[in-house]
């Protein structure tokens, strides 16, 4: 039996973030690591993700405004979504919830800690 390798987006303005995400997820899972949301969508047109992890304070289009564009759009609105942000106030984290992220990671993250919360997220996720 083949396990299908998941696909994951990473979102955020920070090549430091991109990178770490990046190097502790890339024997994983395959990984596109995109510096704005405007890539992402472009990006969508041709890959479906299994999940995106979308920091929210970014240029041009926030992670809030993202998300809201993901679920209100058929073709992408079962993708599941996790916050990844240094901002982690009980107000920003409700509106995550709010608008459909399954979980909500806190910038700086630890690379272990982001791979285990995505191994959870996918047993979640797929039964």
């Amino acid at each position: 039996m083949t396990v299908q390798t998941k696909t994951i987006f990473i979102v955020d303005d920070n090549d430091v973030n991109l990178l770490t995400a990046e190097s502790a997820l890339e024997d994983l899972y395959d990984v596109y690591t995109l510096p704005s949301a405007a890539g992402m969508f472009e990006l969508l047109q041709d890959i479906k993700p299994h999940l995106i992890l979308l920091d929210i304070i970014m240029p041009e289009m926030n992670g809030f405004d993202a998300m809201e564009k993901i679920k209100s759009d058929e073709r992408y609105k079962d993708i599941s979504v996790i916050f990844l942000s240094g901002q982690a106030d009980v107000e920003t984290k409700a509106r995550g919830f709010k608008l459909g992220a399954k979980d909500f990671i806190q910038k700086p993250f630890y690379p272990d800690d982001l791979i285990r919360r995505l191994k959870l997220a996918f047993q979640i996720t797929v039964g």
